[in-house]
């Protein structure tokens, strides 16, 4: 379980899908708000700060890819969690993590939980004097 209530933000576009998830990270400790497609989903990141963010790169209006290159742009450090149907390697979007479909929400909860765990790390790391951080190494 989490030591705070992070919140996540959830883009899927099949409401089924999204809502199990929501109910999964609930479930392990989580809060999250949902997008059901990307115009949705830049509306809620520009109003709220999240933890992560668990995208689907197809949706209506939006490719999964260019918001991430937006979220990127408003938070470089937030963790983003992609889920796709696709077997193509996705580095050029830099995930915290890809979750290759059919998943389950505890898969969900489970990567979510491991990529703001990773992310802290980075974060507590790089703010260590470089003296510190060459001695944790």
């Amino acid at each position: 379980m989490p030591e705070a209530r992070s919140t996540i933000l959830l883009v899927e576009v099949d409401d089924n899908l999204r809502r199990l998830f929501a109910i999964a990270l609930t479930l392990h400790g989580y809060d999250s708000m949902e997008a059901r497609n990307g115009i949705e989903a830049l509306a809620i990141l520009d109003r709220h700060l999240f933890d992560a963010v668990v995208l689907d790169l197809v949706l209506p209006d939006i490719d999964g890819a260019s918001i991430r290159q937006e979220i990127a742009a408003i938070s470089g450090h937030l963790p983003v969690i992609i889920l796709t149907d696709s077997r193509e390697p996705l580095r050029h979007l830099n995930p915290a993590c890809v979750l290759h479909k059919p998943i389950s929400p505890d898969d969900v909860a489970n990567a979510v939980r491991r990529c703001i765990a990773e992310s802290r790390t980075r974060s507590d790391a790089a703010s260590l004097p470089s003296r510190e951080r060459i001695l944790h190494s």
